[in-house]
C-alpha cells in the first residue's frame, strides 16, 4: 500500500476541539452570512464554504440541528440534505468545471472528521492534477482563489 503524508492537515486537527462550542452551531448564531461564508440558508441545513478548502469551491451542507450520526437524522432533514449537496454539485460544475467530486461525510475521529460533534457533507470539486507536488512533496496546499472570490462566484447562483 501507497502512503500519502499530509502533516499540514495535524495543526488544524490537534486544535479543533480546543475552542468552546461548536463552530457551526457558532456560524449559525452571528447572523453575518458573508463573513461566516455561508451562501445558502435552506429550511433545515445550511451550505457553508469550508475555511481550510482542499480546492476552490470546497463547499459544506450542514444540518442546523447539532447531530453527529446520519441515522439520527428526520428524514426530512436527510433529503434537503441531498437535495442541497445535487443542487451545489450543478453550480460548481456550472462554475467551476471540475474534472469530478469528492462528496462524503466523516464520520467520528477515526473517519477523520474534523468537527466530529456536527456532521456536515463536503462537495470537493477536483481536477486532474489538483494533487501536484506542491501537496505531496512542498507540504503547501495551493488554492489559486480566495474565499471571498470563492463566495461571490457560488453565492449568485443561490
Amino acid at each position: 500500500m501507497e502512503h500519502i503524508w499530509t502533516p499540514w492537515r495535524y495543526t488544524y486537527i490537534k486544535n479543533v476541539d480546543t475552542k468552546p462550542g461548536c463552530v457551526f452551531c457558532t456560524l449559525l448564531s452571528s447572523g453575518d452570512d458573508r463573513t461566516n461564508l455561508i451562501v445558502h440558508r435552506g429550511v433545515l441545513n445550511f451550505i457553508v464554504l469550508n475555511l481550510y478548502p482542499y480546492t476552490s469551491g470546497h463547499l459544506m451542507v450542514v444540518p442546523y440541528k447539532h447531530e453527529s450520526s446520519l441515522a439520527e437524522l428526520d428524514d426530512a432533514t436527510t433529503s434537503e440534505l441531498m437535495i442541497l449537496a445535487k443542487r451545489a454539485q450543478r453550480i460548481l460544475q456550472q462554475e467551476y468545471k471540475p474534472d469530478g467530486f469528492n462528496i462524503g461525510l466523516n464520520l467520528g475521529r477515526v473517519a477523520g472528521a474534523g468537527v466530529r460533534d456536527h456532521l456536515h457533507l463536503h462537495i470537493v470539486p477536483r481536477w486532474a492534477g489538483d494533487a501536484n507536488f506542491m501537496s505531496v512533496i512542498g507540504e503547501t496546499r495551493t488554492v489559486p482563489e480566495e474565499l471571498s472570490e470563492t463566495y461571490d462566484r457560488v453565492y449568485k447562483h443561490f
